[in-house]
């Protein structure tokens, strides 16, 4: 017998019925089918340990360690092997099981008689890529070509395996793709700029920090593993700052928190730079040395800006602006962390080089416990097999089309020559997570067909004809590594599938089958290969010399490795820009339309309408719109709110638990009100999020904003989820 084999789902939704769902946050002894609960005395249990790996959108990319008894999860923990995850997991992690063993899950393939309508009926997996593969012929042979068919895939699975996605779609011709990414592309251009390219250093080696600013970044709830590493710093004798428009959790452990006006940061780096030239606090040493430009930086600095002037544009005094650049400069090693949130502005990648250069003139690049920290990729140099294929003999077209994921909706309405008429979504929620959602609900409504491939029923499933169970981490072999920390986590399938759920490569090995069944030669993805044949495939010499294996194989005994070589970014001083040093002025930035120094740009203002910056920011017990629908988060906290500052809830006559509609003239939302001063008194804040069964998104006040940057590395604009402005009144 397999030893992932499952029981019946009929005890496993009678566990996931009997348990508690606050039985022990933290410890999932509890968690079990009820017939176990009356078996403890056997000794032919089969009790296993795999390695698996958190696959989310986060900074932690966590090494977990599953105990598995005859076929069903135990518990999960963190592995101890991995030194940035220390053995522990976050709230989110512990909560796992309760996603596998959910109720709520897609069970098996559905079609829905009305999109929209909820009326949906169980057909079978031959069914649903029947009808899938003749829609893609009849498109095919319609307009002579396979780019009315649009994939919108991004980040709800960081899986190697799963960018097999992108390999089906090419696989059956040149389509219409989702490009760009909503996250973080301002600063990644911002920092190719600067450095070439961007890599931080390894996040375990800010203990040796002596003064660390947390800019725009709440680790306390987004990257919990690295907020103990800030904490132990601070033990050390760190000084840590935060900067932020909110009193977040992680500025209370700070010792000095400054309340910053939203998207001012960029003025704050350039008055505290101002500073450090007038007292001569730059390394004239490692300028000399190692940067281009710093002379007509240091000129831009003289003619345009003074602390006063910062002062006034961020709220922050100017006395405290001078202590803070004096200490800075003064210390070594000295880092900033910068936080994605502050880059989605119009000016975010403006701001973020202004940052990336005050790190710079004070010599605090290449050294341990330095650095401008936001993110890398320097251990994402794999064979991308199951992306990369080429299409049929034939195919006709010169490539794919891009569509702007940040505008994704309108784009997708005005495409002509050929409409687009087909989206297949995978990993993605853009009916909850994109802007503009009535625009996007039209979009989906134009579509002859959608296919979602998805775990629940979320705003996108109920949008579409056909949704396709997928498995979960626990369910399907695979690889993970980090755009922060150095770790490479190996995910072993720990349990047979739930149901009928299938991997994404599988689905795309079921399509390939039935398309060549249909029309022979009209899909070129592979169809003969085992889930660990894949994996395989995604390994080279250049991976297993920087991780120090042979052979993958050997992280099923060694556990996670690390890329030990990464530790400090840009030690040796060579750069990856076209000058091969630090470059304060780049020509590269202003061959994209940018200043080429990192000079201020003017932020985005309230219009008098809408007076209040609603900030979206992520919240403590999901990720997008991930795990917030679980039964344990549910007890926590089971509907979005409002927080409001005290003054401006009195103006408006709201109290705590009031509902308040927060509007503009795209849409609007209604939450009750929470009356707090961790905001200020020009902004709102309503965390982003999706709740199962709630009439709630917030980004139906979301317009579909460009931030100044992105193109350079992401093909994209990223977008200004911040500059959004709002009004408010009690209901």
């Amino acid at each position: 017998m397999d030893r992932r084999t499952h029981v019946s789902r009929r005890t496993f939704l009678k566990g996931a019925a009997a348990t508690g769902a606050l039985a022990g946050v933290g410890s999932l002894l509890d968690f079990q089918p009820v017939h176990f609960r009356h078996a403890q005395a056997r000794t032919d249990i089969s009790t296993e340990v795999f390695q698996n790996a958190c696959p989310r959108n986060c900074y932690d990319t966590c090494a977990i360690l599953t105990t598995v008894e005859d076929g069903v999860i135990k518990s999960v923990t963190g592995n101890p092997k991995n030194t940035y995850t220390r053995g522990r997991l976050c709230v989110k992690g512990n909560s796992y099981p309760r996603i596998v063993y959910s109720p709520d899950r897609i069970k098996y393939p559905m079609r829905q008689k009305g999109r929209g309508s909820g009326n949906w009926e169980r057909i079978s997996w031959d069914e649903a890529m029947t009808e899938i593969a003749q829609k893609i012929l009849d498109i095919k042979k319609e307009y002579g070509s396979t780019l009315p068919i649009c994939l919108n895939k991004y980040s709800g699975n960081f899986n190697l395996l799963n960018y097999g996605i992108e390999g089906m779609m090419s696989s059956i011709g040149y389509t219409s793709r989702a490009a760009g990414t909503p996250c973080w592309p301002a600063g990644i251009d911002a920092q190719t700029f600067d450095f070439g390219t961007i890599w931080n250093n390894d996040p375990e080696e800010m203990v040796d920090s002596k003064y660390l600013i947390l800019w725009g970044v709440n680790p306390a709830w987004c990257a919990v593993h690295s907020m103990q590493i800030v904490l132990e710093a601070k033990k050390r004798g760190c000084k840590i700052v935060a900067i932020d428009p909110l009193f977040s959790q992680t500025a209370v452990k700070a010792d000095l928190y400054l309340q910053i006006k939203p998207s001012t940061d960029g003025a704050l780096a350039l008055g505290m730079c101002r500073y450090i030239l007038d007292n001569e606090l730059y390394d004239g040493d490692w300028l000399v040395r190692n940067a281009k430009g710093y002379e007509e930086f240091f000129g831009y600095l003289k003619n345009n800006i003074t602390v006063e002037w910062a002062a006034e544009k961020t709220g922050i005094p100017a006395k405290v602006i001078e202590n803070l650049a004096h200490e800075f400069a003064s210390v070594k090693p000295a880092g900033i962390w910068i936080g994605y949130g502050m880059q989605r502005h119009t000016n975010g990648g403006q701001n973020v080089r202004a940052i990336d250069a005050l790190v710079a003139m004070t010599g605090n690049v290449g050294i341990p416990g330095g650095g401008a920290r936001y993110a890398h990729l320097e251990t994402w140099g794999f064979n991308y097999h199951a992306m990369v294929h080429s299409p049929p003999a034939g195919s006709l077209g010169d490539g794919d089309r891009l569509i702007n994921m940040n505008n994704f909706a309108a784009e997708v309405l005005a495409a002509d020559e050929p409409p687009i008429k087909m989206l297949w979504i995978a990993c993605r929620n853009p009916m909850a997570q994109d802007p503009e959602t009535s625009v996007m609900q039209k979009a989906f409504e134009a579509m002859d067909l959608v296919v979602t491939v998805d775990q629940f029923m979320n705003d996108t499933v109920k949008m579409s004809d056909i949704v396709l169970p997928c498995t979960t981490l626990f369910e399907s072999p695979g690889i993970n590594v980090s755009y922060w920390h150095h770790w490479m986590n190996l995910n072993e399938q720990a349990i047979a599938p739930m149901y009928e759920a299938k991997h994404d490569v599988e689905i795309a090995m079921e399509l390939s089958k039935k398309l060549n069944e249909l029309e022979p030669g009209s899909c070129s993805f592979p169809t003969d290969l085992t889930m660990e044949e894949w994996l395989a495939n995604e390994f080279n010499a250049g991976i297993y010399q920087l991780f120090g294996i042979n052979d993958w194989r050997e992280l099923k005994s060694k556990g996670p490795v690390k890329a030990e070589s990464l530790k400090v970014a840009w030690q040796n001083g060579r750069f990856r820009t076209p000058s091969g040093k630090y470059e304060f002025w780049s020509e590269e930035a202003e061959k994209f339309g940018h200043h080429p120094l990192p000079v201020w740009v003017e932020e985005y203002k309230a219009p008098e309408k809408y007076p209040f910056r609603c900030i979206s920011p992520h919240w403590k017990l999901g990720i997008h719109s991930q795990f917030q629908q679980t039964d344990w988060m549910e007890q926590i906290n089971d509907k979005p709110f409002v927080e409001i500052h005290p003054n401006v809830a009195a103006q408006y006559g709201i109290h705590e638990g009031d509902n308040v509609k927060v509007y503009n003239d795209l849409g609007y939302v209604i939450v009750p009100a929470r009356i707090t001063t961790a905001t200020s008194k020009d902004c709102v804040v309503v965390y982003e999020a999706w709740y199962k069964d709630k009439n709630f998104n917030i980004n139906y006040t979301v317009k579909a904003l460009p931030a100044d940057m992105g193109s350079k590395a992401t093909g994209m604009p990223g977008i200004a989820f911040h500059d959004n402005f709002v009004n408010i009144e009690k209901v």
